[in-house]
């Protein structure tokens, strides 16, 4: 009985033809509609005054979100994010923060000084969308 054999060819463009499949671009471009819309969900809308009575901010954040898939050389690459301009996408506070535990009046202080350069201890629109991403 004469034996079969059976040989295998390995693939080494497996895995790139996989990360570059039309299917990779639709589950990736999924994942970032789903966080973007998370985000727009969250997104706050700005109702406060303008330098000018022309400008309006309502809504401009939320109009600003945005999700996209890129073509890589390693692959789909999608993301979400904000367009918006620098200036909205930060918490503004009220300064630096010094160490001391009472003001000068000797009385705690009851809140920490939020800071200007664009670090805030707070989680922003887009943070707290992965989040949720990350949770389902």
């Amino acid at each position: 009985m004469p034996r079969s054999s059976i040989r295998f060819v390995p693939n080494s463009r497996f895995f790139n033809e996989i990360a570059r499949s039309r299917e990779m671009h639709t589950q990736l471009l999924d994942a970032a509609q789903r966080g973007a819309n998370a985000a727009r969900t969250i997104a706050p809308s700005y109702s406060g005054p303008t330098y000018s009575p022309t400008v309006s901010r309502h809504g401009e954040y939320k109009a600003g979100i945005y999700s996209a898939a890129h073509l890589q050389p390693n692959g789909w690459r999608a993301e979400f994010g904000a367009a918006a301009p620098w200036s909205l996408q930060v918490e503004f506070g009220t300064g630096r923060h010094d160490d001391r535990a009472r003001d000068s009046r000797g009385r705690y202080q009851s809140a920490r000084h939020r800071p200007q350069g664009g670090y805030s201890p707070k989680f922003r629109v887009l943070g707290r969308a992965l989040d949720l991403l990350r949770s389902t």
